[in-house]
């Protein structure tokens, strides 16, 4: 406990007593005090009303001042916890509009992250040492979150060398649902090199006659690469649950403090592991990120089936603010799908994908169920925004809904989306892919690709994440950094000034504007009284850092609720949480512990 302001230990003491006395309980003696009081910061809030501040204060998980110290100074008692932010930045707590936290919750404990390597060779040393003190048999896993062109080398490895840093170990290496690569072990664990192994539609084993040469690639479906990764060894579920309170704690030493969760392949709603790992971490207290969560139907055909039986089975809107069901998506149908593969040739949809999308969204609106729905193509939203319009006029489109990605989008298709009251969610997948991007489509349609400007313009609803944590990073300063610098993973300024936002800008689409991708707009993502008492005290200025550095900023100290979930160095000492051993003892975590996108 730290004590008010300029009081020394034993006038505290002192003080504290005589309040008891008077009193004759802690609960009365701090009865109208705060629980947390900030002092000492350089506060940006995101309220337009008070932009900047020095003080806060917080109680029963909402803040109740935002000022100065002497703004905060009454209402300081006994026991509340005060800490002095040492002249450093303070910011809401970030919300990452489209993730997939869940399903990377659980398997995290499991993966190497590639994510802040600078070059191959240092990748491949991660891969050796994590083969050094893995069990033989057990997989080494690298589950996306990079880009080849963030490496010096400008490559991913081969085959051959994954066989050399781990030749006892099954290694797959997955890339962006582009491509996934895997060792000789692998090849064998999976029997990509026997007759009659399965095939997947949309994607190819490529093979070099008979022989599998350890490179999957999307033909444009993701498939193959979903079912692929799903067919790797699981944790149990006593460590998925470890892994999950360690992926959290990961997120919070970013300044993460809520996530819009998007579903995802091998996510089976409601009743995946995955969702019983969380909810279970919801029941018992356990929960240090925020997470409004989304349906996702798994098996082509049976979308519709799905969502008539989840529409009368659950509320949209079930929840608190932990833990909240907020709607469909981000797959209504699978034959509505446009994988997001740059590098290859635009994929087009199915030919019935607009009777399907039809009966879907006509199941959603007649369930009052908001919506999100991944579209990548200008050419998708030719033939699906038809069926909105369509939709609206009918069943019609339950206020909340949102179409997610949007990177080719023209002004007019981009126009429908704010004619129809549908918000725009953006994340950075092209910053991992704006070289291939470029030999595909050229440098001068990457300029507007998305068009950040236009989007802004349309007084919707917009909000920024990253897609993680297979497609991108889960590191929200990447995000960042991309949305006001236009830098991509591999250095390439990827937009001219026309089409960059601000720091400020950017930084609302990560807090108070992404709180309405959750259903909480006007609940969190702003230092303001009544809102939710997120904040994050960041290691370094924001605003000030050089546009490199962006990348590289962390949280020093990390609130959800007026509770402090995580601290480091100077700020370590706030932090009381008993987070458990990471297991098993042979995690990738372990070895190179929880801060390894810095």
């Amino acid at each position: 406990m730290t004590t008010p302001l300029s009081l020394d230990r034993r006038a505290f003491l002192s003080t504290g007593a005589a309040a008891l006395a008077l009193t004759g309980s802690p609960a009365l003696a701090q009865a109208g005090a705060a629980d947390f009081v900030l002092i000492n910061g350089r506060i940006t809030t995101m309220d337009p009303a008070r932009p900047e501040a020095t003080a806060l204060a917080a109680r029963d998980g909402t803040f109740i001042a935002v000022g100065s110290q002497q703004d905060v100074a009454p209402l300081i008692g006994p026991f509340t916890q005060v800490i002095d932010a040492k002249g450093k930045r303070v910011i809401p707590g970030l919300i990452d509009s489209h993730t997939h936290a869940i399903r990377g919750g659980v398997n995290y404990n499991l993966e190497v992250r590639w994510d802040g390597v600078d070059s191959l060779e240092e990748a491949l040393h991660l891969l050796r040492v994590q083969a050094d003190r893995t069990p033989e048999g057990q997989f080494i896993r690298v589950a996306g979150g990079f880009s080849e062109f963030q490496f010096k080398e400008k490559r991913l490895p081969s085959v051959a060398e994954l066989d050399a840093v781990a030749p006892k170990h099954p290694v797959l290496i997955h890339h962006l649902y582009k491509l996934t690569l895997l060792n000789s072990k692998a090849i064998d664990y999976y029997g990509y090199n026997k007759p009659g192994h399965p095939e997947y539609p949309g994607g190819i084993i490529e093979k070099d006659g008979d022989d599998p040469t350890g490179r999957l690639l999307a033909a444009p479906s993701g498939l193959l690469m979903y079912k692929t990764l799903a067919g790797a060894p699981k944790l149990s579920i006593r460590d998925q649950i470890n892994s999950s309170i360690h992926f959290m704690d990961e997120m919070n030493s970013l300044g993460l403090t809520s996530a819009s969760d998007a579903g995802g392949g091998g996510m089976e709603f409601p009743d995946a592991d995955p969702y019983k790992v969380f909810n279970w971490l919801h029941k018992n207290d356990l929960m240090t990120v925020r997470i409004g969560y989304h349906s996702f139907p798994q098996v082509k055909g049976r979308e519709l089936d799905d969502y008539k039986r989840w529409t009368k089975s659950i509320r949209a809107g079930t929840g608190d603010d932990m833990m909240k069901f907020v709607g469909a998506g981000e797959n209504l149908s699978w034959a509505s799908y446009d994988f997001e593969i740059f590098a290859d040739k635009r994929p087009d949809i199915d030919s019935d994908a607009e009777d399907i999308q039809r009966e879907v969204m006509t199941v959603l609106g007649e369930g009052e169920w908001p919506f999100r729905q991944h579209i990548t193509y200008n050419e998708t939203g030719d033939r699906l925004l038809p069926v909105y319009e369509d939709v609206a006029k009918g069943a019609g489109l339950t206020p909340g809904w949102f179409i997610d990605h949007v990177e080719t989008f023209t002004e007019k298709n981009l126009e429908r989306i704010a004619a129809l009251g549908g918000g725009i969610a953006i994340q950075n997948r092209l910053q991992f892919q704006a070289e291939d991007f470029i030999k595909n489509y050229g440098a001068e349609k990457l300029r507007k690709t998305p068009n950040f400007r236009q989007i802004l313009s349309l007084g919707v609803p917009v909000g920024a994440g990253t897609d993680s944590t297979r497609v991108s990073s889960y590191n929200p300063w990447y995000s960042l950094q991309w949305l006001s610098t236009g830098l991509s993973r591999g250095g390439m300024r990827m937009y001219g000034d026309d089409n960059l936002l601000t720091r400020t800008e950017a930084l609302r689409l990560w807090t108070a504007d992404a709180a309405w991708f959750t259903g909480d707009a006007g609940r969190k993502g702003a230092i303001k009284t009544g809102q939710l008492a997120d904040l994050v005290v960041l290691d370094r200025d924001y605003f000030s850092v050089t546009d490199t550095e962006i990348a590289k900023l962390r949280s020093d100290l990390t609130v959800v609720g007026g509770k402090v979930v995580y601290g480091r160095d100077e700020f370590a000492q706030y932090d009381l949480r008993h987070t458990p051993p990471v297991t098993p003892q042979w995690s990738p975590v372990q070895t190179f512990g929880d801060s390894r996108s810095s």
